[in-house]
């Protein structure tokens, strides 16, 4: 394999802390299946310098014929449900059948420091060590539903590097995963019995995101609480999902660290996606997550603006009391946000 193959557990560096290429530079290296370029190319997309964007989309305009060919798996559940471990042994047999896996791990930002873990490698260290495997934790900073900033779009320089299984980890920790679920082909939940995790995830609603349940830890003297929750589950699925719907989940039981079930998951995975091409609905569904994304980054774009324009700050707090004390209507002052909105997006680089 060639290229760079990066220090496995170092964090990815500042993009402003290298020196820049020329687009067709890191394009190439993409291309080329070097794993440090991916790197720098995933560095470039998540930095939020305004030159740094703009080198990222000259990048992925020229990567982007070459994506959109992996198997886009997302993977959720509570801490402890032993997410990573699954993803360590599925990504290993997959590379082992000859797949190319590239893992996005979402690791929690602190809300004080804003600072991140970033351990994924180290909690996945056979997996990081294998050549046919990518993993690049990034932090989840503000971002609704735990997915880090851009994650798509390194989704999509995984891809053009060759990735046919991308698998993306969100942070779980009870934000609402409807982001991952509309940017993946499958949606993983992943439960452990005995915890009242499944009751709460049914509660949530996850159960009606999800293409497939796995209670995991389904070993030793757990495996017969795993059985049960399996069964609680499954009649959760039959009051929410009609029995003539094109998919109706299925739910499983495995064991991560046994190594055990995971062949049923990824089996699972296959009959989806062959099911959803068949009907004609497999395009369709990729087409209309584009479509939102690309409203995503509109309303990412417009809440920048109001977070971080001083002068649109202070027209919206000004606006808000006047709102609150009666002085004018609501609809007038959403008007003027608009308007002093429309003024300062033509000022600032998309």
């Amino acid at each position: 394999m060639s290229g760079d193959m990066g220090t496995p557990l170092e964090p990815p560096s500042s993009p402003s802390s290298r020196r820049r290429l020329a687009p067709e530079q890191y394009v190439a290296g993409v291309l080329d299946r070097q794993r440090g370029m991916l790197s720098r190319v995933i560095t470039l997309i998540e930095s939020r310098r305004p030159a740094d964007r703009d080198l990222a989309q000259r990048v992925l305009s020229e990567l982007l014929p070459h994506a959109g060919n992996s198997i886009r798996v997302g993977i959720t559940g509570v801490p402890g449900a032993g997410k990573s471990t699954l993803i360590e042994s599925l990504g290993l047999n997959l590379t082992r059948q000859g797949h190319r896996v590239a893992v996005l791990a979402i690791d929690p930002s602190s809300r004080i420091t804003g600072g991140s873990i970033l351990g994924d490698k180290t909690r996945m260290a056979e997996l990081s060590r294998d050549p046919s495997a990518f993993i690049r934790p990034s932090p989840s900073g503000e971002t609704l539903g735990g997915v880090a900033w851009k994650t798509r779009e390194a989704m999509l320089a995984c891809e053009a590097a060759g990735h046919d299984v991308v698998i993306v980890e969100t942070v779980g920790v009870g934000q609402s995963e409807t982001m991952v679920a509309d940017m993946v082909d499958f949606f993983l939940l992943v439960l452990i019995a005995g915890a009242g995790d499944e009751l709460q995830m049914i509660k949530r609603g996850l159960i009606e995101m999800a293409d497939l349940i796995a209670i995991n830890k389904a070993d030793g003297e757990n495996r017969g609480r795993a059985l049960r929750a399996m069964t609680q589950c499954r009649n959760a699925i039959r009051l929410m999902v009609p029995s003539d719907s094109l998919w109706v989940p299925p739910v499983v039981t495995c064991s991560a660290l046994e190594n055990v079930g995971l062949d049923t998951i990824w089996a699972n995975v296959l009959a989806h996606r062959a099911k959803y091409k068949l009907a004609g609905l497999f395009q369709e569904r990729r087409r209309a997550q584009s479509v939102r994304w690309m409203w995503d980054l509109v309303n990412e774009r417009i809440q920048r603006v109001l977070r971080e324009n001083p002068e649109v700050v202070q027209l919206t707090a000004r606006l808000e009391s006047d709102v609150q004390d009666g002085r004018m209507t609501a609809t007038a002052a959403a008007e003027q946000i608009i308007q002093a909105l429309r003024f300062k997006t033509q000022q600032e680089p998309v």
